[in-house]
């Protein structure tokens, strides 16, 4: 895993309906929320940015949804939602 920094912390936890993935790094302007999970989309000059496209094409499999939203330490965080609990 790449992350902007040395020294983070990634987080799963449970939602009333799914599951967050959250870590404590730089974080995800607000601005480029919406185009992060799109194939090709990349920050750096070496990056494909097939990675989180990969994910929400895993999460759209399932019937679920996949929201990106500032974390609870100022990081990224994905919510997925729509997941059956037991």
């Amino acid at each position: 895993m790449e992350f902007g920094q040395d020294d983070v912390t990634v987080r799963v936890g449970r939602t009333r309906d799914g599951f967050y993935v959250e870590d404590t790094g730089p974080g995800i302007p607000e601005n480029e929320r919406d185009d992060v999970l799109d194939s090709g989309y990349t920050t750096k000059r070496e990056g494909t940015g097939f990675g989180l496209a990969i994910v929400k094409r895993i999460v759209e499999v399932h019937g679920w949804e996949i929201y990106v939203t500032e974390g609870s330490d100022g990081g990224a965080r994905f919510e997925i939602i729509g997941v059956a609990q037991s």
